[in-house]
C-alpha cells in the first residue's frame, strides 16, 4: 500500500530545519485581563460580565490598531447571549467558552483543540468553539431531556504546525496544569455533573499529561499523535479512555514514537494501546466534529456517558 507523505507532516519538518524569524522588541497592544471572581455558583454570572469586559476592551483596541481579523472575530464573540469563562488577547490568544447552563447541567463536555487554535478561528467549524457547538447541537438532538453544556477551552498556548513546539511536549506539559485547574473549578461550579473531556489532536496529548491528575469520567482522544503514555494504564486515570481516528486523517502517517524529547509515544488508537476505539469515519483530520459525521455522533454519545450507543472501529 502506498504511505504518501501528507503535506502538513513535510512543512513541519521543513519548518524545523529553517531559521524562525524573531519578534522580540514587538510591543504588544492587547492588556492584560483583569482581575477575575474565581468560579462558584455564586460568582458564575459575575465571572461571564467580567470577562465580557475584557472581550470588550479587546475589540476596542483591534479597531483602534487596525487589527482587522481580530476586530470580527471578536465583535463575534460580543454577540448578546455568549459566555466567555476566559479569555485573553496578548499573543495568538486564549478564550474558554460555554455553550448551555454550566450551573445546571448534568454532564459537561470540555472540548480541549489541537495546534493552530487561534482567537481568528476560534469559531470555525473545524476549531475549539466551533466544534463545541456542534456537539452541544447533536446532544441536544439526541438526548434533548439531558441538560448539557459543552465547553470549548482554549485555555492554553496552542503550538503552530509550522513549529518545533508541535513535535514536543511542552507545551501540553503547561496546558495540562492549566486544564487541570479548569476542571477543579468546573467541580467547584457545578459538583453533580460528569464530565468528559474531548481531545483533538495535539490537545490529546494535553490530556494525557493531565489524565492522572484530573477528575473526569470519560477522555476521548482522536487525531491523536500519541499522548506521551505506553497504554491507558500508563494514563493513571480512572475515566474510561476512548480512542478514534478516520480513515482520511495524516496523523496516521505520523511515527509513534518518543525519541529525544521528539514525539509522543504509542497510538492510541491501536488496538495494543488498550483504549476503547470508536468508528471514527472516513473525514480528515479537521472533520472529527462535522456535524452529520459517523465520529460526531460517537463523540457526543461520549460526552453524554452513553457507552452503549457508541459505534466500535
Amino acid at each position: 500500500m502506498r504511505s504518501p507523505a501528507p503535506r502538513r507532516f513535510l512543512a513541519v519538518g521543513a519548518a524545523l530545519a529553517a531559521v524562525a524569524a524573531t519578534t522580540a522588541g514587538t510591543p504588544e497592544p492587547y492588556a492584560a485581563p483583569q482581575a477575575r471572581p474565581p468560579l462558584s455558583p455564586a460568582t458564575l454570572d459575575a465571572r461571564y460580565t467580567a470577562v465580557r469586559g475584557d472581550i470588550q476592551r479587546a475589540y476596542d483596541t483591534a479597531r483602534d490598531v487596525g487589527d482587522d481579523s481580530r476586530a470580527e472575530a471578536f465583535e463575534a464573540f460580543l454577540t448578546p447571549g455568549r459566555r466567555f469563562l476566559a479569555f485573553d488577547a496578548r499573543g495568538h490568544g486564549r478564550a474558554v467558552e460555554v455553550i448551555g447552563d454550566l450551573a445546571r447541567a448534568e454532564r459537561v463536555a470540555v472540548v480541549v483543540p489541537g495546534a493552530d487554535g487561534r482567537l481568528t478561528n476560534f469559531d470555525n467549524p473545524k476549531w475549539a468553539g466551533g466544534g463545541a457547538r456542534a456537539v452541544y447541537r447533536q446532544a441536544r438532538q439526541v438526548a434533548p431531556g439531558v441538560r448539557v453544556a459543552v465547553v470549548a477551552w482554549l485555555g492554553y498556548a496552542s503550538p503552530s504546525t509550522m513549529s518545533a513546539t508541535v513535535l514536543t511536549p511542552g507545551r501540553a506539559v503547561d496546558g495540562a496544569r492549566k486544564l487541570r485547574r479548569f476542571v477543579t473549578e468546573l467541580h467547584d461550579t457545578n459538583g453533580r455533573a460528569q464530565v468528559a473531556l474531548l481531545c483533538h489532536s495535539y490537545g490529546s496529548v494535553v490530556c494525557g499529561q493531565a489524565a492522572g491528575a484530573v477528575r473526569v469520567d470519560d477522555i476521548a482522544l482522536y487525531g491523536s499523535p500519541g499522548v506521551t503514555a505506553s497504554s491507558v494504564t500508563d494514563m493513571r486515570t480512572g475515566a474510561r479512555v476512548w480512542a478514534g481516528r478516520a480513515d482520511g486523517d495524516w496523523t496516521r502517517y505520523v511515527p509513534k514514537r518518543h525519541v529525544a524529547g521528539l514525539g509522543f509515544g504509542p497510538d492510541p488508537a491501536s488496538p495494543s494501546f488498550g483504549a476503547l476505539r470508536f468508528a471514527a469515519g472516513t473525514g480528515t483530520h479537521s472533520e472529527y466534529l462535522r456535524p452529520g459525521s459517523v465520529s460526531l455522533r460517537n463523540l457526543t454519545f461520549i460526552a453524554l456517558g452513553r457507552a452503549s450507543e457508541v459505534t466500535h472501529a
